[in-house]
């Protein structure tokens, strides 16, 4: 009873001194706020922490106002502290009584934007994620010519428009296709516009590249597509001591003549030695997926080293070597998986010490964490962060999209997916193409790899997700005739024991998963046992998760997802070893 009537007192003295009716207005101001900063930072591009800065400043302002409005009081003379007062004098009463009339009027003020949002602002931008994307000047940058004497200078010519492309990537006005689709038509004999069409852009950036010493000529034009206009171009004769300034030049003439209007301070490339930068074009390049080979990777790791040992300051040098160890141990297991991830993660970390906000950093080390690490939870948080700080790009978006994916998020997956394939029309299919299968989803599965392959007949792998999904359709003839044309032996041997078991070709499943045990038993343990939790050997099965889960095998991270093992789940083993990876039941 005691305890209950100092409560009671404490309650009423909080009344009296305005407190709660102070608490009850803020809440209801900061409400109001809220609500209108999100609808204008909206439509002015604002970067995400803009709104996150509001939100703070609000939450720290609620505790010192209550103390604020505990300890004064606002009198006829002006502010006072309440213990001065006498209460007589008080006329915390009549204050009392404006705060109501100011909570009603804010509650007012908040009930006309929310008719105005429904009725007028929604119409105006409830449009879907894409037309949102679309409505911002649109724009591909297509690998520069090499006009060197020296054919070996292509890395060079490449990297000065990858370099620009990605300045232009960094302001939120400009939607930017990204490399992996506007390098795609390199080598074929396409015209402009066909070119923009397939990009879906208004305006191209090209040019050409000429270097020989340390001098170097660079043409830019950009072109309007629906036009067929130039609106500008330039000639660049320089030293390759000022290369980091043309790249500022061109940018900013592509904005002015977009006529973007700019909201806050334009990109600068990053300065750095220009041997080291040379060096590290010419590495960035050999591990270009395009390019992709256990030596490539090698010999992109020397020369990226070389690089670093010019400028060790040099940080999107530490980033490009922290994705050639993780390529290196995902899909070569060369070092091992582990020894690869420790590799990464140090040289990531290089490179956020040198520059804090380096999305493309973030996004590396969100993949070191999911995929070598399995720190799943720390690879979510890591990815957000890397949002924030680069919004727009489609790599940072895929690894985010890949983060849902493990975890069991299916729709936020394909949902991120596709908005990456907004920014890069021509990549990403294959990973949206196995979220959809492995939510039953295999009708639209098979449209998203059909495009895949039409977009490249010899690709690899497609052939492999086109067969298991025809396999998951109940079409096993035709996915035993698509595994056939699957290039890669790898991903063919892996689809062939599950497709020849589904026609009851028991011998033959037994021969191609001896084959696949045979030849890439220590880099495909989590296939292997999908395999057999498919043919229904459930011990051979989770023997093959437990040499998986020991040899740290990235493919364990999609455990939680892939359908093939399906068998395993009411299976005593299942829960354990999904707690074990830190993964949700």
């Amino acid at each position: 009873m005691l305890w209950g009537s100092k409560v009671a007192s404490v309650w009423e003295e909080l009344k009296r001194r305005n407190v709660v009716r102070v608490a009850i207005a803020y809440a209801v101001v900061g409400w109001l706020i809220l609500q209108v900063a999100d609808v204008i930072l909206n439509n002015v591009a604002a970067p995400a922490w803009a709104f996150q800065a509001i939100l703070l400043l609000l939450a720290i302002g609620f505790p010192l106002t209550m103390v604020i409005a505990w300890v004064y009081e606002l009198t006829p003379e002006g502010v006072r502290k309440e213990k001065d007062i006498d209460r007589s004098d008080s006329i915390s009463h009549i204050t009392g009584r404006k705060l109501d009339l100011i909570i009603i009027g804010v509650l007012a003020v908040a009930v006309a934007f929310l008719l105005v949002d429904k009725i007028y602002l929604s119409k105006v931008t409830t449009v879907p994620a894409g037309t949102l994307v679309s409505q911002r000047k649109s724009i591909a940058v297509l690998p520069f010519i090499n006009l060197s004497d020296d054919p070996g200078n292509e890395y060079f010519s490449d990297g000065i428009a990858e370099e620009i492309l990605n300045l232009l990537a960094k302001i939120p006005q400009l939607r930017v296709t990204s490399r992996s689709s506007a390098f795609s038509f390199k080598g074929q004999n396409l015209d402009v516009p066909t070119m923009a069409a397939r990009l879906k852009v208004d305006h191209v950036l090209e040019g050409s590249v000429r270097k020989s010493g340390d001098q170097v000529r660079i043409t830019a034009q950009l072109i309007d597509v629906g036009t067929d206009t130039h609106l500008w171009s330039e000639t660049y004769d320089r030293k390759m001591e000022n290369i980091f300034a043309i790249q500022d030049e061109i940018s900013a003439a592509v904005v002015n003549a977009l006529q973007v209007t700019l909201l806050r301070e334009p990109p600068h490339a990053a300065e750095t030695d220009p041997e080291a930068y040379a060096l590290f074009l010419q590495g960035r390049h050999l591990a270009q997926f395009v390019n992709l080979s256990a030596g490539s990777l090698s010999r992109a790791e020397t020369i990226l080293k070389q690089a670093l040992a010019l400028d060790p300051g040099f940080a999107s040098a530490w980033v490009e070597l922290a994705r050639v160890y993780l390529h290196q141990a995902m899909i070569f297991g060369i070092p091992s998986f582990e020894e690869g991830g420790e590799l990464a993660r140090d040289a990531v970390q290089r490179a956020l010490q040198i520059d804090p906000r380096n999305g493309r950093a973030l996004g590396v080390l969100a993949a070191v964490k999911g995929e070598l690490e399995w720190d799943f939870e720390g690879a979510y948080e890591t990815i957000r962060q890397a949002l924030i700080l680069d919004p727009g790009n489609a790599e940072i978006m895929q690894v985010a999209a890949r983060a849902e994916y493990v975890l069991g998020r299916l729709d936020a997956a394909i949902d991120i997916y596709r908005k990456a394939m907004t920014l890069d029309p021509l990549s990403g299919h294959i990973g949206l193409a196995v979220v959809l299968h492995s939510a039953g989803r295999l009708d639209q599965a098979m449209d998203v790899l059909e495009t895949a392959k039409s977009l490249n007949p010899g690709a690899s792998v497609v052939n492999h997700w086109l067969a298991l999904v025809q396999l998951a359709q109940g079409d096993a003839p035709a996915a035993r005739e698509t595994i056939e044309l699957e290039p890669d032996e790898g991903w063919r041997l892996i689809g062939l024991p599950v497709i020849e078991y589904a026609l009851g070709n028991i011998e033959a499943s037994d021969a191609a998963l001896a084959e696949l045990i045979d030849k890439f038993g220590s880099s495909s343990a989590l296939q292997i046992a999908e395999a057999y939790a498919y043919r229904g050997e459930i011990d051979n099965a989770f023997e093959w998760l437990d040499r998986a889960y020991d040899n740290r095998d990235p493919g364990m991270t999609n455990l939680l997802v892939t359908p093939l093992l399906a068998n395993l789940h009411d299976d005593p083993r299942w829960e354990p070893l999904l707690d074990r990876m830190g993964l949700p039941h």
